[in-house]
């Protein structure tokens, strides 16, 4: 570590104390990042960890969505995201309405198996053609799709949440992908939209193929935002918090990733007698890698960029986290 950067850790440290501050680094950040942080894990796991903390101020290295989650459960303390241009381009995909709010008409489109509607459906469009079908709002969207929404879920827990609905028909957005492998693991028609994640929609069949024929003893491990395919060949399919779990409590030395590349921070750093390789080395999300030491100083020091939340907005995405929360 640099003269610089360790000055600037020491400034970060002071601020934080001074304005009552924890900082919450996504899984996905930079190693020098995660390390900073008070906590560090999946984004709804850190907002939930947040809510119950003593303090003014929530410093959020992450994207966009994963600080309004924060502010939707904290709203009486200040969040700062760290990027401003932090997005995620999955939660940014789907939108509640058009903006001139004009109902679009589809006729050639039947929605025909596997129930996926195409990008140019807003969600409205979509409830419109299934009155009554409870929307399941995938963490990864954007607080004004919650709020459109019955209730949300997790890559982990989207089985559990569409089984505890007491309907044959459920609406799943926006990640194509999480749908389908929901689809796999349940009876329940589940429609889908055409969403995706750009860091797991690479990853091929073929790149397994070839991370087994260059680590042989590797278990692999896959995250639900991957494709069908891909899922289909993985020895183990989980959250990001799910690959920390298995890693530790497995007997096996050696494991492929197949999530963004900054959770092999916390997997070395918390097994260093274990081995983990990535599924693809361009596993990355810029928009992650964004949050520099300088990015948090300065979110500290100037108080930017503040995440706050409508209350129009807050309310109803509140209860669709709540709903889901009452399951767990």
């Amino acid at each position: 570590m640099s003269s610089e950067e360790t000055l600037l850790r020491e400034e970060i440290l002071k601020l934080k104390q001074r304005r009552r501050a924890i900082i919450l680094a996504h899984n996905y950040q930079r190693d020098e990042v995660q390390e900073i942080a008070d906590f560090t894990g999946d984004s709804l796991e850190l907002s939930r960890t947040a809510s119950t903390i003593d303090c003014d101020v929530i410093v959020f290295a992450g994207v966009n969505f994963m600080a309004e989650s924060a502010s939707i459960l904290s709203p009486d303390k200040t969040v700062l995201l760290t990027e401003i241009e932090a997005g995620c381009p999955m939660a940014d995909m789907i939108h509640v309405d058009s903006p001139r709010r004009e109902r679009k008409s589809f006729p050639g489109f039947h929605n025909p198996p596997p129930y996926i509607y195409p990008k140019e459906f807003t969600l409205r469009d979509i409830k419109s053609r299934h009155p009554g079908v409870p929307v399941v709002a995938y963490v990864n969207t954007t607080a004004d799709v919650k709020a459109e929404s019955h209730i949300c879920c997790t890559s982990a827990n989207i089985v559990k949440v569409i089984e505890s609905l007491p309907v044959e028909t459920v609406i799943s957005v926006p990640d194509k992908n999480l749908s389908m492998w929901a689809q796999r693991n349940t009876k329940k028609k589940v429609i889908a939209w055409d969403g995706y994640c750009h860091v797991h929609e690479r990853v091929t069949p073929a790149d397994v193929l070839k991370a087994r024929g260059e680590h042989p003893m590797a278990l692999v491990m896959a995250h639900p935002e991957c494709r069908l395919d891909v899922l289909e060949m993985a020895d183990q399919v989980t959250s990001t918090s799910g690959m920390l779990r298995f890693a530790k409590s497995s007997v096996e030395k050696e494991f492929i990733i197949g999530t963004e590349i900054g959770l092999l921070y916390r997997l070395r750093k918390e097994n260093p007698d274990k081995v983990f390789y990535p599924l693809r080395k361009d596993m990355i999300c810029p928009n992650m890698k964004k949050t520099t030491l300088k990015s948090i100083f300065r979110a500290l020091r100037e108080n930017t960029y503040i995440i706050r939340v409508s209350e129009e907005i807050r309310v109803p995405a509140r209860k669709a986290l709540d709903r889901m929360l009452a399951i767990a």
